[in-house]
C-alpha cells in the first residue's frame, strides 16, 4: 500500500484558498498530485478542520477541497488525543502546538505518513524519532 499523506493547517488553507497563497499553493498542489498519482490515502485530522474552518460562506473553500478529491477527514479519537499529549510532552512542547501534535498523531495512527506543512521545524520536533513519519515543507 502507498504510503499516506497528512494536511495540516497552512497546506489546507493553500489547497482551499490558492489566491492567497500562490507559493504555497503550488507546492501543495504538487505534493497532493504525487499522492494521487501514486494511489496514497490524503488525511487531514480533524483538530485541523477547527484551525481552518470559521463557519458559513468562509468555509464553502475548504468544502470544495473535501468534495471529490479523495481527500478524508480522520476523526478524533481519546486514543489519538492521548497519543497527541504524550508527543507534546515528549517534545516538551506545551498546548500551543496541540494542532501540530494531533497532525503527528494521525500520521502515527495511519501507520506512518507524509506531512505536508509550511511549519517545518515544530512538526520536526514533535515526530522527531519517529521513522515512518516524514515532512515536507510546502
Amino acid at each position: 500500500m502507498a504510503e499516506a499523506l497528512v494536511l495540516d493547517s497552512e497546506a489546507v488553507n493553500a489547497l482551499a484558498r490558492p489566491s492567497q497563497r500562490s507559493v504555497l499553493a503550488v507546492r501543495a498542489r504538487a505534493i497532493l498530485q504525487l499522492a494521487h498519482e501514486h494511489g496514497a490515502l490524503v488525511r487531514i485530522p480533524a483538530p485541523v478542520l477547527a484551525q481552518v474552518c470559521r463557519g458559513g460562506a468562509f468555509d464553502a473553500a475548504v468544502d470544495r477541497l473535501l468534495n471529490g478529491r479523495g481527500i478524508g477527514v480522520v476523526a478524533l479519537t481519546s486514543g489519538m488525543a492521548r497519543r497527541a499529549g504524550a508527543i507534546l510532552a515528549r517534545a516538551r512542547l506545551g498546548s500551543a502546538h496541540a494542532i501540530d501534535a494531533f497532525v503527528v498523531a494521525t500520521a502515527m495512527e495511519l501507520g506512518g505518513a507524509v506531512i505536508a506543512t509550511h511549519d517545518p521545524d515544530d512538526l520536526r520536533r514533535l515526530a522527531s524519532g519517529l521513522a515512518h513519519v516524514r515532512i515536507f515543507s510546502i
